[in-house]
């Protein structure tokens, strides 16, 4: 089980890694050679003195213009400490391995991108005797997939967009993108996608809309994530339990994208009892403009 957003945020790369090279060509656009073939590495760089030193990832990647060494760095905020640590790692996989090592950080915070992305220069000003430029995927460059299409044309760069937007005003709709894109794929991996999401919304309202969602589906069902809304589940009867559950994410929805809920619209949705309704106007509240808009297409 993936316990935090650092964990998640690396380790979506071990699920696929060719996602790695996909982002590396089409997000930082880095004119990175076709991969035939990933190999997870040990991450352990410690050396024989007591100094332990770690990597997030490490993946080793043979293309036709030779091998890499893709290290993969998941970074919640500034660490100056790491524009002492990113070098050594990079200078001692070269030695170990004599492969041309990559560095990649991967961060959910546009100021820790902007930090990370600052070249590392040691040596003389103006003759630099070594410079480490990290390549970097934060919310500022990974793409918005807020629509269902695109994202079953990449589920995982979907979740790797959800993983780095999952606040603002975009979420529900990127979510409920996501969400739609998971049944196109076999249930094992959208399980393992749904856990790497989950650990990395540090919003409570986004979390509960994408609990939501997974509950509708019964992914999010397949792990201990799901025990304490089974427990929940248990008090009321599973039909009723459902239009409620419904019900309040449409509510929760408008009122998480900060759209005004008027007394009208809150008793109508209460009240429903339909759930192929409620279920329709839950989809509609990802892009309503106002409230009213969940309504607009029913009969009278």
């Amino acid at each position: 089980m993936v316990s935090s957003s650092h964990e998640a945020l690396h380790r979506i790369f071990q699920k696929d890694p060719a996602l790695l090279t996909r982002a590396l060509q089409r997000v930082l656009h880095v004119p990175f050679p076709e991969p035939r073939e990933f190999v997870a590495m040990n991450v352990d760089l410690t050396e024989v003195a007591p100094v332990e030193r770690r990597v997030d990832t490490l993946m080793r990647v043979e293309t036709d213009e030779g091998a890499y060494l893709l290290v993969v760095e998941s970074q919640r905020k500034k660490d100056e400490g790491k524009r002492g640590s990113w070098p050594y790692y990079l200078s001692y996989l070269y030695e170990k391995y004599r492969c041309e090592p990559v560095l990649i950080v991967i961060t959910q915070s546009s100021a820790t991108a902007r930090w990370a992305a600052q070249p590392i220069r040691r040596g003389l000003p103006g003759w630099h005797s070594l410079t480490v430029r990290p390549l970097v995927l934060g919310p500022n460059n990974v793409p918005v997939i807020a629509d269902a299409r695109e994202a079953e044309r990449d589920v995982s760069l979907a979740v790797l967009s959800a993983m780095t937007h999952g606040t603002g005003p975009q979420a529900a709709a990127i979510l409920d993108s996501l969400a739609t894109a998971l049944r196109t794929i076999d249930s094992d991996s959208a399980a393992v996608f749904v856990q790497f999401v989950d650990s990395c919304l540090a919003d409570p309202q986004a979390k509960q809309i994408w609990r939501d969602l997974m509950t509708a589906i019964q992914y999010f069902w397949r792990h201990p994530l799901a025990e304490q809304v089974r427990e929940e589940g248990r008090e009321e009867g599973r039909e009723e339990g459902r239009v409620k559950d419904r019900a309040e994410m449409t509510l929760r929805i408008l009122e998480w994208r900060g759209l005004p809920v008027p007394d009208a619209v809150r008793e109508r949705v209460e009240a429903c009892s339909d759930l192929v309704q409620l279920e329709t106007w839950a989809q509609r509240a990802v892009h309503a403009a106002k409230a009213e808009d969940l309504f607009a297409d029913d009969r009278p």
